[in-house]
C-alpha cells in the first residue's frame, strides 16, 4: 500500500509527469496542490501545511539557520538567469550597474531568490555597494518574518501603488522583477533593461563561473523525513525521471511536440553553453551554486551563519 504525500509545487515541463501521473514515485500517492509561489513559500515555511513542497532556495536557507524544521532534497525544479531582471528608467542617469548606488531601486522582497542573486552579482560582479542604494519593497505581507540589518535603507510601497507605474513615472529609478509585469514587456520608450543584451551577458556569465542561479527546492517537513527517510530517495528518482522525460519531448525531432515553429535553435543553443543536462539535481552537480547562494546570504546579513552544503539536504540523498 503506498503512502499519501500532499506536495504543493509549480506545473513545470520538468514536473507534469509527476501530475498527470505518468510517472510515479515508488511507494507514494502524490496528491499534488499547483499553488500561487507565495502561498506555498508562506505556508510552508510557517505552518508547515504540506508534507512537501518547492521551496524558495534562500528562504530555505534562511530558515535553516534559524532551526525551522524542513529537510530538503537537492532536486532543483526551477532556475533563472536574472540580469534580463533589473530594469531601469533612463531618466534617472543610470547608464552601468554602478551607477545604481545612490538610486531608488525597488524589489518584491529582500529574502527573494531572485533578488538575493542580483545583489549578489552587481556586488561581486560589478563593483556594487548595496548599503549606498536606496531600496523599495513591494510584497504584502512577508513569506517569512526575519529583521533586515539596519545598514540597509529599506521603504515599503504602499499596498495601493503600483512598483511598474512608479518606475515609469520615475519615482523608482529601476527595479528588480522575479517574473515580468506585462507591462515591461512593451515599456514606454525611457525604460528598458540594465544589460540590453542580456543573452550574451548571460551565457558570459555562466561562462565565467559555472553558475545557472537556483530559485527554488523541493523540501520535506522535518518530522516525516525522519518517520520515513525512504520518502527523500523516493522523490529524488521520480522528480529525475521527470526531468528526463520533459528532455526527451524538448529533443524529439517531431514539429508538433511544442508549440513554437522555430525552436529547434534555441533547443541547440541551450545544449552548446549549458550541456546536455542543463537543470541537473544531486548535490555535487549543484554544490558550488548553492555554496554561492549561501555565501551571499550571509554576506547580505540574512543569514546569521553559514551552513555547510551537505548538512542542508536529506543524508540519504547525497549520494544520488
Amino acid at each position: 500500500m503506498s503512502l499519501q504525500l500532499t506536495i504543493a509545487c509549480g506545473d513545470y515541463d520538468r514536473t507534469h509527469p509527476l501530475i498527470d501521473g505518468s510517472i510515479k514515485p515508488e511507494g507514494l500517492e502524490l496528491n499534488w496542490l499547483v499553488l500561487p509561489h507565495l502561498e506555498i513559500w508562506t505556508r510552508m515555511l510557517n505552518y508547515y501545511d504540506f508534507d512537501a513542497s518547492e521551496i524558495s532556495l534562500s528562504s530555505y536557507l534562511i530558515a535553516r539557520t534559524i532551526g525551522k524544521p524542513l529537510t530538503a532534497i537537492p532536486v532543483f525544479p526551477a532556475r533563472a538567469f536574472r540580469h534580463s531582471y533589473v530594469f531601469i528608467n533612463t531618466k534617472s542617469g543610470i547608464r552601468e550597474p554602478k551607477d545604481l548606488m545612490g538610486k531608488r531601486v525597488g524589489l518584491a522582497e529582500f529574502q527573494q531568490t531572485a533578488t538575493v542573486w542580483v545583489r549578489g552579482t552587481l556586488q561581486h560582479e560589478y563593483g556594487v555597494k548595496l548599503e549606498d542604494i536606496e531600496w523599495y519593497t513591494w510584497t504584502p505581507h512577508s513569506r517569512m518574518e526575519m529583521e533586515l540589518p539596519s545598514r540597509y535603507k529599506v521603504t515599503h510601497i504602499p499596498t495601493d501603488r503600483k512598483p511598474d507605474q512608479m518606475l515609469f513615472d520615475g519615482e523608482l529609478d529601476a527595479m528588480i522583477c522575479a517574473s515580468l509585469f506585462p507591462s515591461l514587456l512593451n515599456p514606454p520608450p525611457h525604460v528598458r533593461r540594465l544589460f540590453e543584451n542580456y543573452e550574451e551577458v548571460e551565457a558570459s556569465y555562466f561562462k565565467k563561473t559555472g553558475i545557472f542561479p537556483i530559485m527554488h527546492s523541493v523540501a520535506l517537513r522535518q518530522d516525516l523525513w525522519e518517520e520515513h527517510p525512504w520518502i527523500a530517495r523516493s522523490l529524488f528518482k521520480a522528480f529525475q525521471r521527470a526531468k528526463e522525460d520533459a528532455y526527451a519531448r524538448l529533443n524529439d525531432t517531431s514539429p508538433y511536440k511544442i508549440s513554437l515553429a522555430w525552436f529547434r535553435r534555441p533547443v541547440k543553443e541551450q545544449k552548446n553553453i549549458l550541456g546536455d543536462d542543463p537543470w541537473p539535481y544531486g548535490l555535487e552537480k549543484n554544490r558550488q551554486v548553492v555554496s554561492t547562494l549561501m555565501n551571499y546570504l550571509y554576506e547580505q546579513g540574512l543569514a546569521k551563519e553559514k551552513i555547510e552544503v551537505e548538512k542542508l539536504f536529506a543524508p540519504n540523498t547525497l549520494d544520488l
